[in-house]
């Protein structure tokens, strides 16, 4: 566990470079947010402060670890099955003090974490400007995904410049009547961190058959599919493995125990299904360029795969992704256990259905969204 810095960091604004700071604390910030503070770095006359809260631990720390990226300060916030009570007071709170050690010029955040907009509002509370990684999203429906949806819409309200991934996110900003001349279609960082990490020597820790005939990765962690829906989808993934005995299954398991209590007990001892724990960044990223198909209920795997080819079948009842439904490269199914297993048997099976949606066009950029967001930031606190 990485120790707090926060009694170290006072001091780092010695010299006369603008200061971005850049907030993080989840896995998929990390990722996203890892290529904007690499090219960050290259800046002469812009320092990158990086903030991280720890609102996951171990799944945060592997990331900053891959991409060599050490934090100024460190909120160290979370605890055992944290609520989003807990979370969202500590973390307010302890931005307090991080804004008695630095002073940016512009603070970063990303996405549609519990994270993301405590630091939108605290850069508003201390009247820094706040700009929005990944900007734009909607699924039109606040409690899905929760909290994410509600997240991101509060987010874009407190923020003053913001990075669209696509022209769709764009238009859902003016839509809400966000000032256009404030908003950038960049592309997503998560191609240009693909673009870093995927790598063609890459030999995978775990142990596979060296015969199977399909390798399916799975990855299902979100709130709205706690209890019924992810027991569904464990009960497909059963039924899948018992029938296609030359399928491997790979399901890297979240910490949070109402998501590993149902994927053990439905799961375990089924021999070709494989239950690690969360895979470094690295190890997944490779892992899901060697796979065949993905089942996930994740919003940053429906950008990745597509960038590697790889149909994703979305378990979910709706997406804030629609630009991937619509190129073909993603399919929302839900969580209903009869049409997950007729789903990925119909597409497995189907080689023109298949190759259609790995040859579709990716909709996310062309890994180079950290370069167009950086060049946007030095003339907005540079001039």
């Amino acid at each position: 566990m990485m120790q707090s810095q926060l009694g170290e960091a006072s001091g780092m604004d010695g010299n006369q470079n603008r200061q971005v700071m850049v907030v993080m604390g989840t896995r998929p910030e990390a990722v996203k947010l890892a290529p904007v503070v690499l090219e960050l770095k290259k800046q002469s006359d812009i320092k990158p402060v990086v903030v991280a809260t720890a609102q996951h631990r171990e799944m945060l720390d592997q990331v900053l670890v891959h991409f060599r990226i050490v934090p100024d300060m460190d909120l160290d916030l979370m605890t055992p099955d944290q609520s989003l009570f807990h979370l969202t007071g500590e973390a307010i709170h302890r931005f307090e003090t991080v804004f008695r050690k630095a002073r940016p010029d512009l603070i970063l955040v990303q996405g549609d974490t519990t994270t993301s907009f405590i630091g939108a509002l605290a850069g508003f509370y201390e009247k820094i400007r706040v700009g929005h990684v990944e900007a734009g999203l909607r699924t039109g429906n606040r409690y899905s995904p929760f909290p994410e949806e509600i997240n991101r819409k509060l987010v874009s309200v407190l923020a003053d410049y913001h990075f669209a991934p696509t022209p769709n996110n764009r238009q859902n900003l003016i839509a809400e009547g966000v000032d256009p001349d404030r908003i950038i279609v960049t592309g997503n960082t998560v191609i240009d961190a693909l673009h870093l990490t995927v790598d063609d020597n890459f030999s995978p820790d775990m142990p596979l058959p060296h015969d199977y005939e399909r390798l399916i990765l799975i990855t299902a962690h979100r709130r709205e599919n706690f209890g019924k829906p992810l027991e569904n989808i464990c009960e497909a993934v059963r039924h899948m493995a018992l029938h296609h005995p030359d399928w491997v299954f790979i399901y890297p398991v979240h910490l949070n125990m109402h998501v590993r209590a149902p994927v053990f007990r439905i799961l375990s001892g089924v021999n070709n299904v494989q239950l690690p724990d969360p895979l470094d960044y690295y190890t997944f990223a490779n892992t899901m360029a060697r796979s065949d198909l993905i089942l996930t209920d994740s919003g940053g795997i429906q950008e990745e795969a597509p960038g590697l080819g790889k149909p994703v079948l979305v378990l979910r009842e709706e997406t804030e992704r629609p630009e991937a439904v619509g190129a073909g490269t993603v399919k929302v199914i839900g969580t209903d256990m009869k049409r997950i297993v007729q789903e990925t048997e119909s597409l497995l099976n189907s080689k023109d259905a298949y190759e259609q949606m790995a040859r579709a066009h990716n909709p996310y950029g062309d890994g180079k969204a950290a370069e167009r967001i950086v060049a946007f930031i030095r003339k907005a606190i540079l001039l």
